[in-house]
């Protein structure tokens, strides 16, 4: 396949920007169990903000102008978040306190900028995307899995958003893992890599480690060209017994251009509670309010473990 990067400028520019992004919202959250037998896990506060804010956010940065939930049962709250509340800002005005009033109004979605489509049965993240094919249309579209949270100076999807405009086609954000865990993720097959933008030649969802072809892998962050919907409409099942998006992606290869990048920037999962408690220090330590009390407090406790011969919780269970 020809290095897009090569390609003529009008080819380039044949491709329509980006302007919706399609967060999958339906997941029922069991990891998080009991915090999310009410609460959606994507209202998970990371900080001050839940994690479909800063996925909201990110997408906002890069200039996406629809944001789309697939959603499920009880996820009621994930609409109500980002809706305009006259009496708390009233409230707030009120009471001078203007800072938190700002915070709030961050919050909001533009009116008429905010669609919600469906997905009745959990039958897996290509399925989930299939499902917002009426209102994503006939062009290409992000797609931002909240789980994933990138820290970073410049957001994650406006970094793709930038790589996007000059290779056009299909775009995914990459990271190297450890061979032990290429089970766990979407890894790609590279006939080019030049450190920065990769060319992709072969996609392979959860291959075990002794059959990766690479350790480069997809985190939750996705251009794609509309065309993934007809590959998808095949509702044809993968690894878990899922209808996996990075199979229908993997049948458009060699028809489109297919690229990851090696984005700038840390990325969480806070999927798992591990990897939501990191975030959460990550971030919280960078917070320009209580970052440096948050920084004592991490050394304050790394001290009192060091010299504490308490055994851990887990064990005593």
């Amino acid at each position: 396949m020809k290095n897009v990067t090569e390609l003529p400028m009008n080819a380039k520019s044949a491709y329509k920007p980006v302007r919706k992004a399609v967060f999958p919202v339906a997941g029922m959250g069991t990891r998080f169990l009991p915090a999310t037998k009410v609460m959606p896990k994507e209202m998970l506060p990371l900080v001050d903000r839940p994690l479909i804010q800063h996925a909201f956010e990110e997408a906002r940065e890069a200039g996406i102008e629809e944001f789309i939930f697939v959603t499920g049962r009880s996820k009621e709250m994930l609409e109500e978040h980002f809706d305009y509340q006259p009496e708390l800002e009233q409230a707030l005005e009120a009471r001078g306190k203007h800072d938190m009033l700002r915070k709030v109004r961050t919050s909001e979605m533009p009116e008429g900028k905010l669609y919600l489509t469906r997905q009745a049965r959990a039958l897996g993240l290509g399925h989930a995307i299939w499902c917002a094919r009426k209102l994503v249309g006939n062009e290409p579209f992000a797609i931002m899995l909240p789980d994933d949270v990138v820290l970073s100076r410049r957001g994650c999807l406006s970094q793709m958003v930038e790589a996007y405009n000059e290779t056009g086609g299909n775009l995914v954000a990459v990271m190297d893992v450890p061979r032990a865990e290429t089970n766990k993720y979407g890894i790609l097959d590279v006939e080019k890599d030049d450190g920065k933008i990769a060319v992709i030649k072969g996609l392979v969802e959860k291959p075990a480690p002794e059959e990766a072809p690479s350790t480069l892998s997809i985190i939750g962050r996705y251009i794609l060209q509309p065309e993934i919907f007809e590959k998808l409409a095949a509702f044809e099942k993968g690894a878990g017994g899922e209808i996996q998006l990075t199979d229908a992606m993997a049948k458009l290869l060699g028809s489109q251009p297919f690229h990851g990048l090696r984005f700038e920037g840390r990325r969480y999962d806070c999927g798992s509670r591990l990897g939501f408690i990191e975030a959460n220090i990550a971030f919280s330590m960078r917070d320009p309010e209580i970052g440096a009390q948050v920084q004592n407090i991490v050394r304050r406790f790394a001290d009192e473990l060091a010299n504490s011969e308490e055994v851990p919780l887990e064990a005593r269970r």
